[in-house]
């Protein structure tokens, strides 16, 4: 059959299409995520040493961590999941769906799926240990949480600037180009900004206040 990706020509053999609806994918995938949240805003609020914004950190380490392996896991170690005929969730929004927003998916572009795969077996178990450390007050904790949003920084600016460079022209419309490719990505650039400041200035405090101790001492 044929495929509804860019470029019309791009060799998709025994394609299958999607056997679920666009907003039934993205209900399921929207109702997951927020069920995440809400179950670590909870778990998180039983501990009177969290703060506030530690709480809203462990909910978003624990979303892009499953995200990043579940859904990225996915892609990355299923190079045949538009051929899928199950229906399989996860063939249909990790690989069929998102694929409209960036065919490089669909293509199995080899920076796309080498991104996608060091993002899974590396930032998904460490985000979920960041969710950890912050629960436990672990003294490691502002050290992984910026080591994880650079990384995360850094696979998206790749992705970003190879498509780019390659004529940013993967999109099957203006309206999967800005809602797939633009806005779903939009949070591992904001995010891992706003943690990478925070981190930074609680370790230069951190830092700070050692040297503060150490020179009274003498």
């Amino acid at each position: 059959m044929s495929h509804p990706y860019t470029p019309r020509d791009l060799n998709l053999e025994d394609y299958v299409p999607n056997f679920l609806s666009q907003s039934t994918i993205l209900a399921v995938y929207g109702i997951a995520s927020l069920l995440v949240v809400f179950l670590i805003w909870v778990l998180s609020g039983r501990s009177s040493k969290i703060s506030k914004i530690d709480r809203w950190l462990m909910c978003w380490w624990a979303f892009t961590g499953l995200t990043h392996l579940i859904l990225e896991g996915y892609f990355a170690f299923s190079p045949e999941f538009y051929k899928d005929k199950s229906g399989c969730y996860l063939a249909e929004l990790a690989g069929k769906e998102y694929s409209k927003g960036d065919s490089r998916y669909a293509a199995r572009d080899a920076g796309v799926v080498a991104v996608e795969g060091l993002t899974a077996v590396l930032e998904g178990p460490a985000s979920l240990l960041a969710v950890i450390a912050i629960a436990k007050g672990k003294s490691y904790s502002y050290i992984l949480q910026l080591a994880i949003s650079l990384g995360q920084l850094y696979g998206t600016a790749v992705y970003f600037i190879t498509s780019y460079l390659e004529g940013d022209k993967f999109a099957a419309s203006p309206y999967y180009y800005y809602a797939y490719y633009v806005a779903a990505n939009a949070s591992w650039v904001v995010i891992p900004s706003l943690i990478c400041i925070r981190c930074w200035k609680k370790i230069c405090s951190a830092v700070q206040l050692q040297g503060q101790k150490k020179t009274k001492v003498r």
